[in-house]
């Protein structure tokens, strides 16, 4: 099972169009690496799927006359198989996990050095500031979200996932099956797109939601 998650900087002029190529070369870099023999999902790999994302959007930067600035963007990923799962991030944002045992944030956002402030892919200090971990066990329950969601799924004074507000989603993934797929993706949009949602964020948006089913 594999994640992504990206945000473009709002201070960079194509962070959405740099969030849009980290996403479509972390997808082809991971298409091509499970179909290895004997694949594992480890931090070496996730380092070297991040590693071909600055590499890509620096080739389109260059393409347009750019800098990598300019298509700044955040870095989140997870792999799982099992019975072991490797997490990446570069920014803000969070990944919160499951193994049965209750919610974690292996990772704390990141947040820059000053308010409002985060660190991006493209940096050129990204690879010594990215953070990654190795988890055992089986991955229950995962939720990968962007800094729009931050102040809704996690409590921002002790950086622990607030239980309430993921209940009810793993429920209902875990009693679901792929056809219900559609249904569910446009429940995520009303939900994120409500007055509820936009009274306590105005930012960008975006949540990936997996469960084990049966787990």
């Amino acid at each position: 099972m594999c994640a992504f998650v990206a945000d473009g900087a709002g201070s960079a002029c194509c962070g959405g169009d740099g969030a849009e190529v980290a996403m479509s070369t972390a997808a082809q870099f991971m298409r091509e690496r499970i179909r290895h023999a004997g694949f594992a999902p480890d931090e070496a790999v996730l380092l070297e799927c991040m590693t071909e994302v600055r590499r890509q959007i620096s080739h389109v930067a260059e393409a347009a006359n750019l800098t990598p600035r300019d298509y700044a963007c955040t870095f989140l990923g997870v792999v799982s198989a099992a019975s072991r799962t490797a997490l990446i991030q570069v920014g803000d944002g969070g990944i919160v996990v499951d193994f049965g045992e209750g919610l974690s944030l292996p990772i704390v956002p990141m947040s820059g050095e000053y308010a409002n402030m985060t660190y991006f892919v493209t940096d050129e200090d990204a690879m010594a500031r990215v953070q990654t971990k190795e988890l055992p066990g089986v991955l229950h329950n995962l939720a990968v979200f962007t800094d729009g969601i931050q102040r809704l799924a996690i409590n921002m004074a002790t950086y622990t996932p607030h239980p309430p507000f993921f209940t009810r989603f793993f429920q209902v993934l875990s009693q679901s099956s792929l056809e219900d797929e559609d249904k569910l993706q446009d429940a995520l949009l009303v939900f994120l797109s409500s007055e509820a949602v936009d009274a306590k964020t105005d930012d960008d948006r975006t949540l990936v939601l997996a469960s084990l089913v049966g787990a």
